[in-house]
């Protein structure tokens, strides 16, 4: 397990107080894909940014490793966040001034635990590894929305995370390139052992996870 949710309530101040999150409690363990799925409005992307640590603000508990993330100063988290999640949301973000390899690199270089030499070997390593080698020096906006999503989640891998934190990875993507995103993701679970927990409206993919969370009016369905 590496990751522990219990009794997550969470609310909304503004413009007056509404809970979104009523009493969830959820494992995350190592190698599986997880898919988070339900209604617009039903709490998915609220829920996994509770569990990507990026909002601390909630009722209850939020263990990794033995460790309460809510007991953890800003730097901490910061670190903790830095050396073990990694992010892959429906829009890309890469940086258009900056070439594939270089978005790569990006988390490595601001983590500053390798040399440059270092990272751009394992960057390439990545690239590899997705098929997109021989891109590697093709600035990031003259690539396909498919190939900007498969970068986005090399990029995600780049700090070597036990946890990847996926929202609508293929939302903006054709049924080929939401299955190529998919088993790209699928693979880094079977093969690397990461875990990856997703949200997502699209039945191929919340059927052919490892484990389906429905989520509904902010309570959770195992």
């Amino acid at each position: 397990m590496i990751l522990e949710a219990t009794h997550i309530n969470k609310y909304f101040k503004d413009p007056e107080r509404h809970q979104v999150l009523h009493d969830v409690s959820l494992q995350l363990h190592d190698g599986e894909l997880i898919s988070v799925y339900g209604e617009s409005g039903s709490g998915k992307s609220t829920l996994l940014y509770i569990l990507s640590t990026l909002d601390t603000d909630f009722d209850g508990s939020l263990q990794t490793q033995g460790r309460d993330i809510k007991s953890l100063s800003s730097i901490e988290l910061t670190n903790f966040r830095n050396e073990h999640i990694g992010f892959v949301y429906q829009f890309h973000y890469l940086l258009p001034e900056f070439n594939v390899l270089q978005n790569i690199m990006l988390p490595a270089m601001k983590l500053r635990d390798r040399t440059k030499e270092e990272i751009k070997a394992d960057a390439m390593t990545l690239l590899e590894e997705i098929g997109m080698k021989d891109l590697a020096f093709r600035p990031s906006y003259k690539l396909s929305g498919g190939q900007q999503q498969r970068v986005a989640i090399a990029r995600a891998l780049i700090n070597n995370p036990n946890l990847i934190v996926a929202d609508e990875p293929t939302g903006n993507l054709d049924q080929k390139n939401t299955e190529m995103v998919f088993e790209l993701l699928k693979d880094i679970t079977e093969n690397k052992g990461k875990t990856v927990v997703m949200a997502t409206h699209n039945p191929k993919i919340y059927k052919n996870s490892h484990r389906a969370i429905e989520m509904i009016d902010g309570f959770v369905r195992l």
